[in-house]
């Protein structure tokens, strides 16, 4: 198995910046998932997993270069994310009052309506959205969903047959395993170039796979075949449909697209 692909995601919710390297620490890749945009009203943290409120995100994309991260808006307009005047355009154009914040707040939550609920109803209904406990399994204060790495197999997305952008993979190791086959690597290790993860838990699918992403239009298809072929029981969270896994970072280093993996 090797490195196909690396991606880092410097705002939650906002599309990702693929990179040929990235230097790992306990906190997952460099800078990924560092900011966050948090709902005034609420005090919740904004992401497309509430797409009616928030599946906007995923028209803004957000990139680093050394430690600048800067925010691209729809209309293509650059600004950096510490740019006292983000704030303000973002609530205009997505109809809430936001902060951006570079600390995940404790015990920070999101909004997580049911896919299936999302998918029967409708990205505008008003449907039921629980809320979530994120980073659970990340003792750093970026805004990861769980744990710090996020990766998925070739094997599986060739299954799904979607773009591997939906699913906002860390990794996309290539591999010619079995589809869901990493599923069965939690409690498991993976030697990454100068980086050893450890799996810790299969990663649970919300709506976001399916909505649109940049350019690309919506695509219930990626959420559907998980409905019927991997419903898993993640610890904690109930049987879900899943695909990839979460990790945590046993030994930091460099990762670079190409390196060699290898599971122990």
């Amino acid at each position: 198995m090797r490195v196909a692909t690396l991606t880092r995601y410097p705002v939650k919710s906002m599309l990702g910046q693929p990179v040929e390297q990235a230097e790992v620490t306990a906190a997952g890749l460099a800078l990924d998932r560092r900011y966050g945009l948090l709902d005034a009203a609420t005090g919740y943290v904004a992401t497309a997993k509430h797409p009616r409120l928030w599946r906007r995100l995923l028209q803004y994309s957000a990139a680093a270069d050394g430690d600048r991260v800067r925010v691209t808006a729809p209309d293509g307009h650059v600004r950096d994310v510490d740019d006292p005047a983000l704030p303000a355009e973002l609530a205009a154009d997505l109809g809430r009052e936001v902060t951006v914040a570079d600390a995940r707040p404790a015990g920070a939550e999101v909004e997580r309506p049911d896919p299936e609920d999302v998918l029967a109803h409708g990205v505008e209904s008003e449907v039921a959205a629980p809320t979530l406990e994120i980073s659970m399994g990340s003792a750093a204060d970026t805004f990861v969903d769980y744990a710090p790495v996020h990766l998925i197999t070739t094997a599986t997305l060739e299954r799904l047959g979607v773009d591997p952008v939906r699913y906002r993979p860390n990794l996309v190791i290539e591999s010619d395993t079995a589809p869901y086959e990493e599923t069965s690597w939690v409690g498991r290790e993976l030697t990454v170039g100068e980086v050893v993860l450890r799996v810790v838990l299969p990663t649970p699918r919300c709506s976001v796979p399916t909505l649109e992403h940049g350019d690309r239009p919506r695509a219930p298809e990626a959420l559907r075949p998980l409905l019927t072929d991997n419903r898993v029981d993640v610890p904690g969270f109930g049987v879900l449909p899943c695909a990839g896994v979460y990790a945590e970072v046993v030994r930091g280093g460099t990762v670079r697209r190409g390196d060699t993996v290898e599971l122990g």
